[in-house]
């Protein structure tokens, strides 16, 4: 009879290329290893290593010619240190006055660090919210998430009003002036022009007008919710 295969604790750095390649990989797409180089700002020889042991380890699958998946053991774990993130990051912003600009690299260095058990207790604090300070859905405790339907705000027809519902700008100057504008999540908006040639567009933000880059406009992701 086969013993029960018993698994060793996750290592910071395997669960860093397990929710890096969840987060390259939307609808479940294979993530290629150039991609996961870059990512985690690693060599491409380096990464091409450890996507090997992951694989011999259940972790990954291997896609001929186009990258890599996780497995189903994979993308549990990648769940779980993505819920993990973003609770952390909602609970400093509600509890501690972290601003949404500034948790993104705390988060990273907590995440490895804390239980399971304190995870729940913040979330549990917080109410169990849904997502993150930036519109990110919380993955549940039992790896469950919520897939969102969302549209880039260059997408979005002229006249239309949408409500934005996440921002995906990382980059934590971006971050601070978008939110110097009033364009976080939950934010009602409307298209009033778009410059061709992917120049800029100007919005309708509450009674004020504002013009707004086509790049940074494409990491505002909205939806067509009607008020409540």
């Amino acid at each position: 009879m086969n013993a029960a295969v018993i698994r060793e604790p996750l290592t910071a750095s395997v669960e860093d290329y397990l929710k890096a390649i969840y987060n390259l990989s939307p609808e479940g797409r294979p993530a290629s290893t150039s991609d996961i180089a870059h990512r985690l700002e690693l060599s491409a020889p380096s990464v091409s290593g450890m996507v090997k042991r992951l694989s011999e380890q259940g972790l990954l699958e291997h896609v001929p010619y186009k990258g890599v998946q996780l497995t189903d053991e994979g993308r549990r774990a990648a769940l779980r240190m993505i819920r993990r993130h973003r609770v952390i990051e909602t609970y400093l912003v509600a509890r501690l006055g972290y601003t949404w600009d500034t948790v993104h690299e705390e988060a990273e260095r907590l995440e490895h660090a804390v239980s399971d058990a304190l995870i729940e207790r913040m979330a549990n604090a917080l109410g169990n919210p849904g997502a993150d300070p930036h519109g990110e859905p919380i993955p549940t405790a039992d790896g469950l998430i919520e897939e969102l339907s969302s549209t880039p705000l260059p997408e979005i027809a002229v006249n239309e009003t949408v409500e934005v519902q996440r921002v995906t700008a990382g980059d934590p100057a971006r971050l601070r002036y978008l939110a110097s504008l009033g364009l976080t999540p939950g934010t009602r908006v409307t298209v009033i022009e778009h410059q061709p040639f992917q120049g800029p567009i100007t919005l309708r933000i509450d009674d004020r007008i504002q013009v707004l880059g086509h790049e940074l406009a494409l990491s505002i992701l909205c939806s067509h919710r009607d008020p409540p």
